[in-house]
């Protein structure tokens, strides 16, 4: 058979070889001359197929070999599984012969099992016979307090319960099968005693536990036995779960009730007992100075148990129980739920001082948590706070409310004091000098400075907060201060026929001082307060010195209004003909300013200056609106110096009156005083001529005078032609000046009462 026909990838070998031939040999002998390095090419493409035949001979060899190895391998492996299988065959035989002598041994087995269920049974019969007399004699233990050996009998039951059903559940499982539950039952209803000591016990011993801190005063034994029987129990718990996966990989159930982890009961039972304390506190036993008192209790109390804990019950335990640490963490919690319970009661000022003094100030100074044996393990503790920071502000924000509801009702009853008193038929009273007060300020600048010192005493934030709070309420007090006044006020204008309200002025000038004093209270209030005050104020911060400026500018004007009552029946008579030849009124006019600038001077600086002040400018004003009302027209040159020299002796009787207020320092930039000199002197000029420089310095002077005013002053010289009225009048139309800054019109308040003339003639200007 060809080749080809047995492996045709040879033939296709062959044809891709000859191909890849004959594409070399056209790129190497591509040209004539090339065919001179045939033989070269020939020689040594003959050494590399040698080369390759010999290889192909060496890996054929070497796979022949590997062939032949196989072979002999899988001749031995066949021998030796003849060799196997012949000897199972022989094993299966002898098997088959012993089955009759396995029968007869299971008849052995099972009398050995019954022999050990009897042996057992011999064996637990004297522990079964004695297990109620051992339960008798364990509850008697148990009612005695006999704790140690209570238990040591409890646990000696414990450990034949266990064994009976440890021996029961060996044999069961020795038997091939487990304890059924009747076997289980039987035994548990026999030792159901047990059970009951162990309650018994529990019962005893937490009791005792609860107890501590009165039995380590007196005798620690009952305590000291309750901890060596945790420690026993716990020691107990740790080795049966250890036992669970027993040797061999057998594992022993756990006895009834384990594990017990009465080491953690034990410290339940501890924070419980702490606090019972505050069980028995409700509202009703705690209202007003109650609650202080409670407090005060707690904290002698806690660290009257906390001095037990640590020189007493702490050498009467482990020291990994850390007892010290246990009471004060159950000591923290309980403290911590109980001021959440009492911070949601209904509680007053005083108690949510009370609370927040005893939290904040208390709690962790030196005297309580802060001692310097308790602060290591309050370091290793971290408690945390008392009451949240969330608490806290709802605290302090129920203390402003409260103290707000008891400012504003102070304030109200002092408003009524006070208006009580400008009813008195007698003078206010003075302080040491000689200011008129009353006791409106008094009161209210003591509620307000007391109540910012005791919240300084919570801290900086609730200070800030009272202190807000104190001058919201300070504005409402002045804005119905106020509304009184001006109520005041028309109750006087009401009163005038009757003669009530003798004492109006005086009481007006003492609402004034106070004022002034309830100005220095806030500005010092407000001083105290840090940057960031505000709270629950904040969105419209307080102003309380724009209402006392309110205030005050109403009581002053209500006292320029008695003022001007008093003048009024006298300015009638001022700038006429009688007034020329005799003077009169001026004398009386000044003994009324006198005698209401005396009044003056029992009202504080800076208002006493204000009213003096206030006092001139109307005085002047009245003067000056006499003048312009031309009751006086000169009717020659000798009347015209007659009248201007007798203003100027009125302006120097003014001035003599108000000296004290140019001894002060207090004069104003434009003294009114000195516009009736230069009106004297406009009046008695001789020159008509002149009279357009003398109105000029007037308008330098005073720049709200008018062509009416200016008008009025030609009028009354009675010698002013038409042509010199035109200029002087034209002159000053054209030249009137804007007011300056910070001037005070005083012509403005002036008004020209209108002329009786029936008309005016069209070449001359209307006066």
């Amino acid at each position: 058979m060809p080749v080809a026909e047995v492996w045709p990838e040879v033939e296709r070998a062959e044809r891709l070889a000859r191909g890849a031939a004959l594409k070399w040999a056209s790129g190497v002998f591509c040209r004539p001359e090339h065919l001179e390095r045939l033989s070269q090419y020939k020689k040594r493409e003959s050494q590399r197929t040698t080369s390759i035949h010999t290889r192909l001979k060496s890996m054929v060899q070497s796979y022949l070999e590997g062939v032949g190895w196989g072979l002999e391998q899988l001749r031995e492996a066949r021998a030796e599984l003849r060799e196997v299988s012949h000897a199972l065959r022989k094993a299966g035989l002898e098997s088959s012969q012993n089955t009759e002598g396995v029968k007869s041994l299971e008849k052995l087995r099972d009398v050995s099992v019954n022999h050990q269920q009897l042996l057992a049974a011999v064996s637990n019969l004297p522990r079964l016979y004695s297990v109620r007399t051992m339960v008798l004699e364990t509850e008697r233990l148990v009612e005695s307090r006999r704790l140690l050996e209570a238990h040591a009998r409890l646990m000696e039951l414990e450990h034949w319960q266990d064994d009976i059903l440890w021996q029961l559940h060996g044999n069961a499982g020795t038997a091939g099968s487990s304890l059924s539950a009747e076997d289980k039952e039987l035994v548990t209803k026999y030792f159901c005693g047990v059970g009951r000591l162990v309650e018994a016990l529990g019962k005893e011993m937490w009791a005792v536990v609860s107890s501590a801190l009165a039995l380590a005063r007196q005798n620690p034994t009952p305590f000291v036995s309750a901890v060596r029987i945790v420690e026993r129990e716990e020691a107990l718990d740790q080795a049966l779960l250890e036992e669970r996966g027993g040797p061999g990989g057998v594992s022993r159930p756990l006895p009834p009730g384990r594990p017990r982890c009465w080491r953690a009961c034990f410290f339940q039972v501890l924070e419980e007992a702490v606090s019972a304390r505050f069980r028995s506190v409700s509202y009703l036993h705690t209202r007003g100075p109650g609650l202080a008192g409670h407090l005060s209790a707690l904290q002698h109390g806690i660290m009257a148990d906390l001095a037990t804990v640590r020189h007493l019950l702490e050498h009467c335990v482990p020291s990994h129980y850390r007892l010290t640490g246990a009471y004060l963490r159950a000591s923290h919690r309980c403290l911590h739920t109980h001021l959440a319970q009492v911070s949601s009661w209904d509680l007053e000022s005083g108690e949510i001082f009370a609370v927040l003094n005893w939290v904040l100030h208390i709690y962790n100074s030196p005297d309580m948590m802060g001692h310097p044996e308790l602060v290591p393990e309050m370091e290793k503790e971290e408690l945390g706070p008392l009451i949240s920071t969330e608490g806290l502000e709802q605290l302090q924000s129920k203390y402003v409310q409260s103290v707000r509801k008891s400012v504003s009702e102070w304030m109200h009853k002092a408003l009524q004091v006070e208006l009580q008193d400008w009813q008195r038929e007698q003078e206010p009273d003075t302080d040491h000098e000689g200011f008129y007060q009353t006791s409106l300020p008094t009161i209210i600048t003591q509620m307000l400075e007391e109540n910012a010192r005791v919240a300084l005493m919570i801290g900086p934030s609730l200070r800030d907060q009272t202190i807000h709070m104190g001058l919201y309420e300070m504005e409402n007090l002045l804005n119905r201060f106020r509304e009184a006044l001006v109520e005041f006020g028309k109750e006087r204008r009401r009163d005038l026929t009757n003669g009530r309200n003798q004492f109006y002025l005086h009481y007006l000038l003492a609402s004034i001082s106070n004022c002034i004093i309830l100005k220095k209270s806030t500005e010092s209030l407000q001083q105290q307060q840090s940057s960031r005050a505000g709270g629950q104020y904040s969105r419209t911060p307080p102003n309380p010195l724009a209402a006392l400026d309110r205030a005050v500018r109403r009581a002053c004007r209500l006292v320029m209004d008695q003022l001007l009552l008093d003048l009024q029946p006298l300015l009638p008579g001022l700038l006429t003909r009688p007034w020329l030849a005799q003077g009169d009124p001026t004398p009386k006019l000044c003994r009324v300013l006198e005698h209401h600038l005396d009044l003056y001077s029992r009202v504080r600086p800076p208002c006493r200056q204000r009213l003096q002040e206030e006092a001139q400018w109307l005085m002047v004003v009245e003067y000056v609106r006499a003048l312009m009302q031309k009751r006086l027209v000169c009717r020659g040159a000798e009347e015209r110096r007659q009248l201007g020299q007798q203003m100027v002796q009125d302006d120097q009787q003014f001035r003599e009156i108000f000296q004290s207020l140019e001894g002060e320092g207090s004069v104003p930039e434009v003294n009114p005083l000195a516009l009736l000199p230069i009106l004297a002197d406009f009046i008695r000029l001789k020159d008509p001529m002149m009279l357009t420089l003398e109105v000029s310095g007037l308008i330098a002077k005073y720049p709200d005078i008018s062509e009416e005013h200016v008008s009025v002053l030609l009028d009354v010289r009675g010698d002013i032609s038409r042509d010199v009225r035109g200029t002087v009048l034209d002159m000053l139309e054209q030249s009137a000046p804007p007011l300056p800054l910070g001037y005070r019109p005083i012509f403005t308040d002036i008004l020209v009462p209108p002329s009786t003339l029936a008309f005016c003639l069209p070449t001359a200007k209307c006066a």
